[in-house]
């Protein structure tokens, strides 16, 4: 319970922060941001939110079945601009594919450096 009241808190927190700056960006990512900060700087430990974070994104393709489910509802609507649609999101998911890959990559071979310099 302890781990998920911290990790709402940040969700609060970013509210917050989206409430009172005139800023574009949702408030999910204010506190996912303010979570990343909080973690860097040692404010809050990894174990504190870790056995939480991994349930939630063991049950995050669920919480996609509201919006697919709002997607099929709207279909009709969404025929006309399916080219469009279609133009826009594949770069986009290849672009993120490519991103994440390369990020994963690179920590995965810093971590690797780190580990042969300890040795």
């Amino acid at each position: 319970m302890f781990q998920f009241a911290r990790i709402l808190a940040f969700c609060f927190l970013g509210e917050v922060l989206h409430a009172v700056l005139p800023l574009p960006v949702p408030a999910s990512v204010y506190g996912l941001v303010l979570l990343l900060a909080a973690l860097n700087f040692g404010f809050v430990k990894l174990d504190d939110v870790k056995e939480v974070g991994i349930y939630l994104t063991g049950i995050f393709p669920l919480l996609f079945v509201p919006a697919a489910a709002g997607v099929m509802e709207l279909w009709a609507e969404m025929g006309n601009m399916l080219l469009p649609i279609l133009i826009a999101i594949i770069p986009v998911t290849v672009l993120v594919m490519v991103s994440a890959g390369r990020t994963t990559q690179t920590m995965t071979g810093r971590k690797k450096k780190e580990a042969d310099h300890a040795e």
